[in-house]
């Protein structure tokens, strides 16, 4: 079987589970407990005139197994719908796409800190076991993995809150040095740029008091820079039990892979030591790391509601949060279909992953 083929295997395999979470997702949703009438005017006026032309207005009155098919049409059609409470008369899809900017921006640091701190550190104690930095490194994952989120979360929060003033101090000694002894002075707050602990990083202008949709502020580095400084406290916190259970999971599989018999054999061949790491050692090392990082970069999505909660980053998972606490239907139905079809996409991406690390997953040369 090609790559190809299989690639489209995987595709049309992840077909029936998509319509499974969905239709989940409807029964959660407009079978429960929450009434969309008493969502939009508040259980008070829930009965009146008004509400029964919202429900006529909602196709409320409609069969539960029509009103399935017309959301399973419109969500895979993706015709999102309008938000009812958080942002009315707005586009769900308008409501995702000016959020999401800053849950990508700290999900994205927060997979790559573990993936290229944690994994190293684990293959570097998995090549040089019972060592000082062997110890070090296994002690380090044993507590960033036991330490829970929301607790560093607070703790690191008030650590960066009473160093403000500090920074600001450092930024205003250094400003006018030269960067190189003899050359002009240089204006260091152009890197060293201060910014508030908490607070959403400035990667647009979201939701106002007069207006949805703003533009974006003009692209420079002290944008770029102030926007990574504000999401790396949260990014780190995200993503510290990942990085100590990647670490472990390195160690374990760097030690398996290196004492394996193929490894044995290639050192009998005569092979240097740099082609046995890079080309028998690490890559089947790696292995049994693929399936922990997809998994956990959607975990990271149901951790980032909190995280974003304590820095008051209001991302997605704060839009989904308030969407579920409010019942917003349409909202939360929207945000639940994107989850799945992340989940499947990372599904996907772990398979393909598989075969390039390991031919012989998934199918045989033909």
């Amino acid at each position: 079987m090609s790559r190809l083929a299989y690639l489209l295997q995987r595709i049309v395999l992840s077909i029936p589970v998509v319509i499974f979470g969905t239709s989940l997702t409807f029964i959660i949703l407009y079978a429960g407990p929450i009434d969309p009438v008493a969502a939009i005017l508040g259980p008070q006026h829930a009965n009146g005139p008004q509400a029964q032309e919202i429900r006529r207005q909602l196709n409320l009155g409609a069969p539960l197994w029509s009103r399935y098919f017309d959301f399973m049409k419109d969500l895979l059609t993706f015709n999102l719908g309008q938000s009812w409470v958080f942002a009315p008369q707005t586009p769900a899809f308008d409501v995702i796409v000016h959020f999401i900017p800053r849950t990508l921006w700290m999900g994205a640091w927060a997979v790559l800190l573990p993936l290229f701190i944690g994994i190293p550190l684990g293959f570097y104690a998995g090549l040089n076991p019972n060592t000082l930095g062997d110890y070090t490194a296994s002690f380090s994952g044993i507590v960033w993995r036991a330490m829970p989120n929301f607790w560093l979360a607070v703790i690191l929060m008030q650590l960066l809150s009473s160093s403000e003033g500090a920074t600001m101090g450092i930024v205003s000694l250094l400003n006018g040095l030269p960067l190189i002894h003899g050359l002009q002075p240089f204006n260091w707050e152009t890197f060293l740029v201060t910014t508030t602990v908490v607070g959403p990083p400035q990667l647009g202008q979201l939701l106002g008091p007069e207006h949805f949709l703003g533009p974006l502020p003009a692209p420079n580095w002290s944008n770029l820079i102030a926007a990574t400084k504000k999401i790396l406290p949260a990014s780190i916190i995200l993503g510290s039990a990942s990085m100590g259970n990647e670490m472990r999971i390195g160690r374990t599989a760097m030690l398996e892979s290196k004492n394996s018999n193929y490894v044995e054999m290639a050192r009998a061949k005569g092979l240097p030591e740099r082609t046995i790491v890079w080309k028998h050692i690490f890559r089947n090392a790696l292995i049994p790391l693929i399936p922990v990082i997809t998994a956990e970069a959607f975990l990271l999505i149901g951790g980032a509601v909190l995280i974003e909660y304590v820095f008051a980053i209001n991302g997605i998972g704060y839009v989904f949060l308030q969407a579920m606490m409010n019942g917003d239907v349409p909202l939360a139905g929207a945000l639940m279909y994107m989850f799945i079809l992340l989940l499947v996409s990372l599904n996907i991406i772990q398979d393909i992953l598989y075969t390039i690390v390991d031919p012989r997953v998934g199918f045989e040369g033909k």
